[in-house]
């Protein structure tokens, strides 16, 4: 009997799939400007990482505890896990990026570089701009150190001499400001031929001094705090949601600190003085050798916008199942309707819901909304729907992590205008992604749903891979039906005949599938399981699929992200291969495949395998029934990324990545070029 298969560390499994985020910056062969954004990527990454998941380990750290799942010793090990990181980080952009700019004719540039026509430009940029913006404080019993926001840009100052009381307060803190630009390009006056940037920090360094009238600047060096910024509310003593997660926006920017970056030529005082004033540990202090926040650098690729330096320009084509002109309800009439995003438009969703708003025939719609972003269509066709008098309720998920302004916003519009809003159920976050129609049509009501891998976002949809499914099958759109009210009313709810409902019964549904597959490959028979998606953290889900495993299943699993599941274990999960594909566009699409001899199941779903979503989400998961519908899913999102051999890796048993080799006897390819060149050449093959 095999022993128990010890899973893989979830955090530095997390840290791993940065690596290979890393490795697309560190590519000569991808653009400039894109592995600069790429870099940018891995920074805002870890940004969230400390945010949401170093709290724990901190915790463990500064208690020094020895036992548990967070200790002293796996902070440590995690700490110099990233900091290994945030080194090769600095290192690319000071010895390769930066150089390979300035090759371009793109520099941002030094004050110590600047002549004198510059400095005098930066100079009145920074009186007019700048200057207004900023109040200096120097530290004293009355001035005590300020509330730095979290990830905000900041100065500390060692001065000299003596105040203008005659006191001697040598610590002065400068809050920058999160509306100032923090790149600022140069105009061609000053610049001449080449593209001149000039960093915000570089501006106020310059001019650090004139903010202290009559006192000596010696020490200074700019810093950044990051907070444990996961928004926590007691749902139990809560009477308004809304209002209480609307009140803890405030405090999320002050959370705990769990991170302090400095500039590498920051003094040991200053620094210590920083770490004391934050409760930080010396592993929790980052040097860095340029910005204290790298993220901020995607500015530049919207300067610069140079397209020789980007990706080649990619139109996703209307979805291929799609007519233009004619009705899609008259279409889903005729089948169901599948959308492959990127490589096929969101501007299917939208026409959807279009029409349905226009439709005199379509009485009421319904959806739910996880992340929409800011500006949004979709969310104003919602609000003309109200308009036209149509029964319009919304499922918003306020605890969107990141997005819980913005939902709150569109929450609050939509309720004063007439619209039902509803906050799902306490405790669980609403993550499925539904839209349900509900339309006349003599002297029946029928109904049209939409459901989605992804988010009704119009910007991700164009970054992210996704599968959108429009269908007017009554059993699937009865299923969502149920469920958008059991998320209003929480009531009972039925019997579902088509969907998996997380946090009811999808868990166990997912556990019986494997478990029985692994009975049937017992037997002799013949047993598949391929699935795809983002992540897959859950201990009870990992354990059953290496059971099945050494039952005899052959199992693949595609997980962009995190995976604690060690594949290729001799004689434990040999019959299991993990792989990561990391390419242009993020790897979004949850998909199920589960074979036993003749019999195939396809699933999609917005569900990743881990606890939090099986559990403590509302979630969904649906079957695919048309053979072609789930022939090209198989095709497109499965085996194609089986065969990548340019962005994909496969995970070791020690849970190290190595980069993919291609089949033998074939040329290598990227999954993701190989269906930009299919959909590209579809749409060549209609207008020829």
């Amino acid at each position: 009997m095999p022993q128990t298969v010890r899973l893989l560390d979830r955090d530095h499994s997390i840290l791993a799939f940065n690596e290979r985020v890393f490795d697309w910056a560190c590519r000569s062969d991808v653009p400039l400007l894109e592995r600069l954004r790429y870099l940018c990527i891995v920074s805002s990454n870890l940004d969230e990482f400390f945010e949401v998941r170093a709290e724990p380990h901190l915790a463990a750290r500064q208690s020094n505890d020895a036992k548990g799942l967070y200790t002293v010793q796996s902070f440590e090990l995690l700490s110099r896990s990233i900091h290994d990181l945030v080194a090769r980080q600095y290192a690319l952009y000071n010895d390769e990026l930066m150089p390979a700019f300035e090759r371009q004719g793109i520099k941002i540039i030094s004050h110590g570089e600047r002549n004198a026509a510059q400095r005098e430009w930066v100079s009145r940029y920074f009186e007019r701009e700048v200057r207004p913006l900023l109040i200096p404080v120097g530290l004293d019993p009355s001035h005590p150190f300020p509330q730095v926001a979290n990830k905000s840009l900041n100065f500390i100052v060692r001065l000299g001499g003596h105040d203008a009381f005659g006191r001697e307060n040598d610590i002065a803190i400068v809050k920058v400001p999160r509306v100032l630009p923090r790149l600022i390009r140069m105009p061609a006056a000053v610049s001449g031929e080449r593209k001149l940037f000039v960093a915000l920090s570089s501006v106020i360094r310059a001019h650090l001094s004139s903010l202290f009238l009559g006192r000596e600047l010696g020490q200074f060096s700019q810093f950044r705090v990051t907070r444990h910024s996961d928004l926590a509310v007691d749902e139990d003593d809560v009477r308004n949601l809304r209002t209480a997660l609307r009140q803890g926006l405030q405090h999320r920017h002050y959370g705990q600190a769990v991170r302090l970056e400095v500039s590498s030529g920051c003094s040991e005082h200053l620094a210590h003085f920083l770490l004391k004033q934050f409760n930080l540990p010396e592993e929790a202090l980052y040097r860095v050798h340029g910005p204290v926040n790298l993220g901020r650098l995607t500015q530049l690729v919207d300067l610069v916008n140079d397209p020789t330096l980007l990706f080649p320009s990619y139109k996703a084509s209307y979805p291929q199942q799609l007519v233009r002109g004619q009705s899609i309800f008259a279409q889903l009439k005729r089948g169901d309707v599948l959308i492959h995003q990127p490589y096929e438009s969101f501007d299917g969703v939208l026409e959807f819901l279009r029409e349905a708003v226009h439709d005199p025939q379509v009485l009421a719609i319904k959806q739910t909304i996880y992340r929409t972003g800011s500006n949004s269509e979709l969310m104003e066709l919602l609000r003309e729907a109200v308009r036209r008098g149509k029964e319009v309720t919304v499922v918003v998920e306020l605890k969107a992590r990141f997005d819980e302004e913005a939902n709150i916003n569109w929450a609050e519009m939509l309720e004063s205008i007439g619209a039902q809003v509803v906050y799902g159920v306490m405790g669980l976050k609403t993550h499925t992604k539904m839209m349900l129609f509900t339309r006349r049509e003599g002297q029946k009501l029928k109904r049209y749903a939409h459901l989605s891998t992804g988010n009704y976002n119009p910007v991700t949809a164009r970054l992210y891979t996704d599968i959108s499914h429009l269908t007017a099958d009554a059993a699937l759109t009865k299923d969502v039906e149920h469920v958008f009210s059991h998320l209003a009313s929480q009531s009972r709810l039925p019997r579902l005949n088509r969907l998996w409902l997380a946090p009811l019964y999808f868990y166990r549904k997912l556990l019986d599938k494997i478990n029985a597959l692994g009975d049937a490959a017992a037997l002799g028979q013949s047993t598949r399981i391929v699935a795809k998606m983002n992540a897959l953290t859950d201990d009870a889900l990992a354990h059953a699929l290496i059971r099945a495993g050494q039952k005899g299943v052959k199992i693949d699993l595609i997980v962009r992200g995190a995976c604690i599941l060690p594949a290729q274990l001799p004689g434990q999960t040999e019959n299991i291969r993990v792989r990561s594909i990391i390419g242009r566009f993020l790897e979004h699409s949850r998909v199920f495949y589960f074979r036993q001899d003749e019999t195939e199941d396809v699933l999609l779903s917005s569900a990743d395998w881990m606890n939090r979503n099986m559990l403590r989400r509302v979630e969904v998961a649906w079957p695919v029934f048309d053979p072609a519908q789930r022939r090209r899913i198989v095709d497109e999102c499965l085996v194609a990324c089986l065969h990548d051999g340019v962005d994909a890796w496969d995970l070791m048993p020690d849970g190290k990545y190595v980069r993919s080799k291609p089949d033998d006897h074939q040329a290598a390819h990227s999954a993701q070029v190989a269906l930009m060149a299919r959909y590209a050449a579809r749409v060549t093959g209609r207008n020829g």
